[in-house]
């Protein structure tokens, strides 16, 4: 790649130079077809008037929850002792 370079935290590679506007541009676009995410990476490749886009979106963080004894929880340690030992006792079912 000819050109580097991190802009809005985003890091860009293409195989031509380009303008820091026209870097914010692609990254407003790849924003705008993925709300709620963060654009990691771009890569761009130009070949006359078509732009092939490549973008790597950051992982997003979740939690698993299960139902326990009548309640949604991702976690145990805010089990009270009795909550907890009945958690403990109750039979576990796998498939």
């Amino acid at each position: 790649m000819v050109f580097n370079k991190l802009i809005n935290g985003v890091q860009i590679s293409a195989n031509e130079e380009m303008s820091d506007q026209d870097c914010r541009n692609y990254i407003e676009w790849a924003r705008k077809k993925n709300p709620g995410h963060v654009i990691e990476s771009m890569n761009l490749e130009f070949d006359g008037e078509d732009v092939g886009i490549e973008y790597k979106i950051a992982p997003v963080p979740f939690e698993k929850i299960r139902r326990i004894t009548g309640y949604l929880v991702g976690t145990l340690d805010r089990f009270n002792d009795a909550k907890a030992a009945e958690e403990h006792d109750r039979v576990k079912h796998t498939i």
